[in-house]
């Protein structure tokens, strides 16, 4: 796991900016403390930050091919790089390291972009060719590993790991893009592709930018989720299957040369990870964390898991400081990002790294078997749109919507606010709803005149809306194409990438084999989602390694107790009250925002999400000073 910068002359081979190089590395040092590299030639210039865990003593990077024409920038795992390099030493090709890195490189450098498709693993690169002169761009199928990129006005291409790292290399105007910073109030996180600044944009999962000095880049896909259920497969069949894919996704990702263990926070998804790594016969290390309120402590269900398969098991009882925590996250993500969960898992990478340096996680369990309890309403109330046309339903549940209360207190049945909203809205902008951290309408509330102004013709819904063409699919395939796309790269991968590079641990997630996602996108509906709870198949096939009360048991987030801290008058929401930064970057009503936080802290309102999300704005606007002035 590692850092990539680049710098690339589009139109000539004009001398590369080694100062802007160097800067641009020095802010990815972090994700690679254990080796630092740099390649530059005319038009080219590479930088590498490497954190070892395969062959430590080979593979240092930016990597150059046998012949001496490609070149390799890469971060992330190759799992089947072994049986990779037994095919290319067939070919005639003779590798000198241990290395994936040397695989990947001599692969391309043989095969092209075409090599890309046999590739298992996580993966973010840039491969240059010096011969033709030629860079090409690749992110993973799922995305858990970032690739940003810019493009500068007088013929420059750039790209990292990190956006920070292209912020701070100098070159590339760092200006704010309305459209994100909207997205990221409703959604806690910029969607993508585009990013929280205007040059800067996010590689999509899946896809290939080809550059040729001369010419535009070219962005291409490469893979997508196959979402077409196989009515042919049984269900005795489809549990005796994922017990075989998961352990050898599992088996495939234990390949390491440094000490590895497990996330285990008492949930199925890395409850069943652990399981399958005692299956492999592997000495299992596990680390879990809790709360001091019970309500939001797993801990007691992680001690069952680790005992019944005796892992060398670490927990700790986390009193987050949330309003210390709040700039180191800020500085981590490098645009604002409002999932709490963010601060448990940066305390959980942290206490993880001190005992190992990779670590399996639990992570794509519920995006690949329909686990989010957000699943069954929105298949249910696709049902009710279906049945009546969208003018109709647009006024009477619109309406229902715009005059019913958002009683945060009520019981949740009583809770109708969001519910009228959604069956009043098309498919694609009722799932968008369903997956914004904030109300819509509260979040309007609280946007300066200017600030809509500017805004135009922009809806919410565009960044899901893409990915809901075809408006004939079933519900359930629609939310999760929406999810692979949208939701699971520029949420919860960017969470835990950004969390637990950050103490160089390396985290891999084994429902992400693209193996293992193929065949779930294939297995019939009622699969996944039975009797509105979500990953039936994956608890049955669980049940014979797993306990009932860990098969069994609610689904229980990971998130701290946001709305009780935010009622502290000297935790966190003091700094928000203190702060002139949001005030005077012109996106807020500063009267509506102090109205919001009076109702919360009396408690006859939850905003917990809402002051959160304003927190971590607040916090980005002070990490981005360092590098630009808005």
């Amino acid at each position: 796991m590692c850092g990539v910068a680049g710098i690339i002359d589009l139109k000539a081979t004009r001398e590369i900016d080694r100062a802007a190089l160097e800067r641009m590395s020095a802010a990815l040092a972090h994700r690679g403390p254990d080796g630092e590299g740099m390649f530059v030639a005319p038009g080219v210039g590479l930088a590498h930050r490497r954190l070892a865990v395969i062959d430590r003593k080979g593979g240092a990077q930016p990597f150059r091919t046998a012949h001496g024409r490609g070149v390799l920038n890469f971060n992330g795992e190759i799992y089947n790089y072994r049986a990779l390099a037994a095919e290319l030493a067939a070919k005639g090709v003779t590798l000198s390291t241990r290395s994936d890195t040397e695989v990947l490189a001599e692969g391309l450098a043989l095969e092209g972009s075409p090599f890309i498709d046999r590739l298992l693993g996580m993966f973010a690169f840039a491969y240059w060719d010096a011969t033709s002169g030629a860079l090409t761009l690749c992110r993973d199928r799922l995305g858990e590993k970032p690739l940003y990129y810019a493009e500068t006005d007088d013929g420059w291409l750039l790209f990292a790991s990190e956006i920070t790292a292209l912020a701070k290399s100098g070159l590339v105007p760092v200006e704010l893009n309305d459209a994100a910073v909207a997205d990221y109030l409703f959604y806690g996180f910029a969607p993508g592709p585009d990013s929280i600044f205007s040059r800067i944009k996010s590689l999509p999962p899946a896809s290939i930018l080809s550059v040729t000095r001369g010419g535009a880049p070219k962005l291409s896909v490469y893979w997508r989720p196959p979402l077409e259920p196989d009515a042919g497969l049984t269900f005795d069949e489809a549990t005796e299957q994922l017990r075989a894919l998961l352990d050898a996704a599992v088996g495939g990702e234990l390949t390491s040369d440094v000490p590895l263990g497990a996330f285990l926070s008492g949930g199925l998804d890395s409850s069943a990870i652990v399981a399958a790594m005692a299956q492999a016969g592997e000495a299992v290390k596990t680390c879990a964390i809790g709360f001091e309120h019970a309500a939001h402590d797993e801990r007691p269900h992680a001690r069952i898991v680790a005992d019944r398969y005796g892992a060398e098991h670490f927990e700790a009882v986390v009193s987050l400081d949330a309003a210390e925590l709040i700039d180191a996250i800020a500085r981590c993500y490098g645009e604002p990002f409002a999932d709490p969960s963010a601060l448990p898992t940066f305390v959980l990478a942290k206490i993880t790294r001190e005992r190992v340096k990779v670590a399996l996680s639990g992570d794509g369990g519920d995006e690949v078997f329909a686990g989010y309890r957000r699943y069954p309403f929105f298949v249910r109330e696709e049902r009710i749109r279906r049945t009546a046309p969208f003018g109709f339903r647009s006024a009477i549940f619109g309406a229902a919507g715009a005059l019913y209360p958002k009683m945060d207190w009520a019981p949740r049945i009583l809770r109708m606010k969001t519910t009228f909203q959604a069956l009043g809205r098309s498919r694609p902008g009722a799932y968008a709803q369903a997956v914004a951290a904030n109300v819509p309408d509260r979040i309007r509330a609280l946007m300066s005149e200017d600030f809509k102004q500017s805004l135009g013709d922009y809806r919410f819904e565009r960044a899901v809306e893409a990915t809901m063409e075809d408006r004939d699919e079933p519900a359930l395939l629609a939310a999760q194409r929406a999810d692979f796309s949208v939701w699971l790269p520029a949420r919860m991968l960017t969470k835990i990438d950004r969390a637990s590079m950050a103490h160089g641990l390396e985290v891999r997630a084994p429902f992400l084999d693209h193996r293992l996602v193929e065949w779930a996108c294939r297995l019939p509906i009622e699969f996944k989602l039975r009797k509105g709870r979500g990953k039936y198949v994956l608890k049955e096939a669980m049940r014979a390694r797993l306990p009932s009360e860990i098969i069994d048991r609610d689904k229980q987030g990971f998130s701290p107790p946001i709305a009780q801290w935010l009622r502290d008058p000297a935790g966190p929401i003091a700094r928000l009250e203190q702060s002139e930064r949001w005030r005077r970057s012109g996106y807020f009503n500063p009267k509506s925002v102090e109205s919001m936080i009076r109702a919360h802290k009396r408690g006859s309102a939850d905003c917990g999400q809402e002051l959160w999300t304003l927190i971590m704005f607040d916090a980005f606007l002070e990490t981005a000073k360092q590098f630009a002035r808005f």
